[in-house]
């Protein structure tokens, strides 16, 4: 089976808040390898429903408190350097950052993905360790940022801030091997992370951009 996630019960607004109802799951840390592996199992699954054709999501969303646009493209490269990384560094331009000519990334980001055209997954979107758990049923996961995009990407955030154990990637890979060049593909898909993660937090997080913008420029 795919992954599971709290039931939606309801959802709803008064003049000053919104609010979202799931229902209940004691849960506790994902941290047994046969959980992990299954998870891994379960999200490969995910991955592979479904025929959309086209990069994006019905309608906007948000990323922790980041807007994050998904206008529907055909072009997974094109998506991503525009909606992804030029979107974060604009918002970061806005603060008065600046790292990198926005147009010239963008454009760079296109041509490094222009020959990976992959099946548009169902994406988690902020796959790290504190949004998945296990429960009585098994592995769950919640606060989504969905989006039909790269596989990938979830593979690579759960990398990124680590503590998933190493049969997490087992499971996944034994149900849906990645193809070739991901680990290149990966910082790219990352520094969208880094990114959104100096534009909510500020702080260290520039660092970590910086040195991830150099290492796409050098290879």
């Amino acid at each position: 089976s795919s992954v599971s996630v709290p039931e939606h019960i309801l959802t709803g607004k008064t003049k000053d808040h919104a609010f979202l109802i799931l229902n209940y799951f004691p849960i506790k840390p994902l941290d047994a390898p046969p959980n992990s592996y299954e998870f891994g199992q379960q999200l490969a699954i995910l991955h592979q429903w479904g025929e959309q054709k086209e990069y994006g999501f019905d309608q906007d969303n948000y990323i922790g408190s980041t807007l994050q646009p998904n206008k529907w493209d055909r072009r997974w490269g094109r998506f991503f350097a525009e909606q992804r990384i030029g979107w974060q560094l604009q918002l970061m331009k806005e603060k008065g950052i600046t790292l990198v000519d926005i147009g010239d990334f963008t454009h760079l980001i296109q041509d490094k993905l222009a020959h990976h055209q992959p099946q548009a997954s169902l994406l988690h979107g902020d796959l790290w360790y504190g949004n998945v758990a296990n429960s009585v049923f098994g592995p769950i996961c919640y606060d989504p940022a969905s989006y039909w995009g790269d596989r990938e990407c979830d593979l690579a955030m759960a990398e990124l801030f680590g503590r998933f154990l190493p049969e997490f990637y087992q499971g996944y890979e034994n149900a849906f091997p990645l193809d070739a060049g991901y680990h290149q593909r990966k910082d790219i898909y990352n520094l969208y992370h880094l990114l959104n993660h100096y534009n909510q937090f500020g702080g260290a997080y520039l660092d970590q951009c910086e040195t991830a913008i150099n290492n796409i420029l050098t290879y």
